[in-house]
């Protein structure tokens, strides 16, 4: 997916064309697909119409996931028995979309469950041992963590002390030790089979929740469509099976707003959410978040999830309580979810406002230092935010196209941090390069390839930052550090039209399967400043006038310009125009 703002690196730039296969794209041509989509989705590896238009029975089975089938007795085992469930969160919008689908699906299958989030500058991350001793003053029977998880040794351990058994459902790739849980489900786990390892936290607890659904089933916990009258041995009516798929808008959501690869099965899951959105099934929490962002749920796209719908949710775990999410997604009340959509609107606003402060303050003290001499970028205040500063940290990594962690006041005189990396750096891999090298230097991380986080001793933010450029220096290239930005081919004037752009806005796109960018040169014929900070465009393309946008750029542009740019859509007042969202650009000769 497409950054919401354009390419503004410090860093030098490379345009190349995206390979693709001349016989793939002949082959969708032939099948009757535009030219332009054929080149875009060969680009992508697919071979055949029939793939962007996937169903739910071309879903991965869930047989292979380890772990699946002792959770779903362990699942059903405590609602036969009326067990007290707690569900522990992550506080982002996977975790809490994950919470929410639990939850509901739980529900639906007479569990008696209650969630509890994490405070993220209290608690921090995961299940800790803080969190495991606030549950138990709850009383449940059972712990299930969702989005986190599999690095919670600790936390677990406290848990089985105070006699709490532990399920744990997550998807972050484990350290060197699992926890001693009842059961773990992770794709990411060693010696899971599961195909897809690219499976967010909110598609594990789908998953989990179709493994107990047939575990209710093969127990004769569900009455048939025959007999809907239908009792159990203890007299009391059986339950109507649920239908799961009513979960899949919540499962996009998390999907895309965690930015985790969209591989065949996730674009899968993905494209079915948002048909549920599309169709008016969506409920009424996704709803209300779109009415606040002012987009249209009827046109909903990865776009929206990912840039209007996403940061949105976030916003109450980053500043406040993403509990204000969860009840947000869960409510079937339409008003209730709107007064709560409001409110995460609100908090969003705060959040940008505070993101730009802490944008702005980092940018100012990197102003004298030659970012490109190194390898890695570390900024530190200890004013900032802990909420924003996974933000800031994609911010830099743009800018600079550097790996960059931004770090904040923890608890107890530690650090906190949040990195962002480059394609060419696995972010854990080096955290745990740099663990090993200097023992006691992190006290705890986490994470995956792009993203991680972890806490340090509060003076040990110069030998990090050193220890950090080391690592990523020896696992990096000279060609990671030059960033490249890749164009689906160029477009001619004739191509400039509604239904091609129409077609583009509602492709599921996200990580690993990229919304496209097209290469062209245009001339310049109108612009101005629009929203303080954005230039509106009127751009020529072999005489073909087309509007255009240029977000978080306000200087002037020369008469002509070499563009990387994306096909859109815009509306205004109820009409539909094509729109060239132009993402970095040049001078042309």
């Amino acid at each position: 997916m497409s950054a919401s703002g354009p390419v503004l690196s410090s860093s030098p730039v490379r345009v190349r064309m995206r390979p693709v296969s001349d016989g793939q794209r002949a082959a969708l041509v032939a099948a009757g697909m535009h030219p332009v989509l054929a080149r875009v989705y060969a680009a992508r590896g697919v071979h055949s119409a029939n793939e962007l238009e996937p169903t739910l029975a071309g879903l991965l089975p869930p047989d292979s996931m380890k772990g699946l089938a002792q959770a779903a007795s362990l699942l059903a085992d405590a609602i036969e028995a009326e067990a007290r469930l707690l569900i522990v969160a992550d506080y982002d919008a996977d975790g809490a979309t994950a919470c929410a689908v639990a939850m509901l699906g739980l529900r639906s299958m007479g569990a008696r469950v209650d969630f509890l989030v994490p405070d993220r500058a209290r608690h921090g991350y995961g299940l800790t041992p803080g969190i495991v001793q606030e549950a138990a003053l709850l009383e449940p029977d059972l712990l299930i963590t969702v989005d986190n998880g599999i690095a919670s040794v600790d936390g677990v351990e406290e848990a089985n002390s105070l006699g709490l058994p532990v399920l744990v459902t997550d998807h972050h790739l484990p350290g060197d030790a699992l926890p001693a849980a009842e059961a773990i489900v992770n794709p990411n786990q060693p010696d899971c089979g599961f195909p897809s390892k690219a499976l967010p936290g909110v598609g594990v607890m789908f998953y989990v929740l179709l493994a107990l659904r047939a575990e209710l089933r093969r127990r004769g916990m569900f009455r048939s469509k025959d007999n809907p009258h239908a009792e159990g041995p203890d007299g009391q009516p059986l339950l109507a099976e649920p239908r799961l798929t009513d979960l899949l808008d919540l499962v996009a959501l998390g999907t895309v707003a965690d930015v985790v690869p969209l591989d065949a099965n996730n674009r899968l899951l993905v494209a079915e959410g948002l048909k549920r959105m599309r169709a008016g099934r969506a409920r009424p929490g996704i709803n209300a978040l779109f009415e606040v962002a002012r987009r249209d749920v009827q046109r909903a796209s990865t776009r929206d999830l990912g840039f209007s719908i996403g940061p949105r949710l976030n916003a109450a775990g980053r500043l406040t309580d993403m509990r204000l999410g969860i009840l947000c997604l869960i409510t079937p009340d339409d008003a209730q979810a709107r007064t709560l959509a409001a409110e995460l609107d609100s908090l969003n606003t705060t959040r940008r406002e505070i993101e730009d402060d802490v944008r702005e303050t980092a940018l100012a003290r990197l102003g004298n230092v030659d970012v490109q001499a190194g390898c890695t970028v570390v900024a530190y205040d200890e004013e900032w935010h802990p909420g924003v500063i996974g933000i800031v940290a994609a911010r830099l990594r743009d800018r600079f196209h550097r790996p960059a962690f931004v770090l904040a006041p923890g608890d107890q005189g530690t650090l906190r941090g949040s990195g962002r990396s480059i394609a060419g750096l696995h972010l854990r891999d080096c955290l745990d390069r740099v663990a090993k090298q200097h023992p006691g230097l992190i006290l705890k991380f986490g994470g995956h390839a792009a993203a991680a986080g972890l806490t340090l001793a509060g003076d040990g933010l110069a030998q990090f930052e050193s220890a950090f450029e080391a690592a990523a220096a020896a696992m990096l290239s000279p060609d990671d550090l030059q960033e490249t930005l890749w164009a689906d081919g160029t477009l001619g004037a004739a191509d400039l039209e509604l239904t091609l752009a129409e077609a583009l806005d509602t492709g599921i796109w996200g990580k690993d399967f990229p919304e496209p960018q097209f290469h062209g040169v245009f001339g310049v014929h109108d612009q101005r400043i629009v929203g303080e900070r954005h230039l509106k465009l009127r751009l020529d393309l072999g005489g073909q006038m087309v509007d255009a946008i240029l977000f978080g750029q306000v200087g002037p542009l020369p008469e002509r310009i070499n563009a990387l740019y994306q096909l859109a859509v815009n509306e205004w007042n109820g009409v539909r125009r094509t729109q060239v969202s132009v993402r970095h650009w040049t001078p042309a000769v």
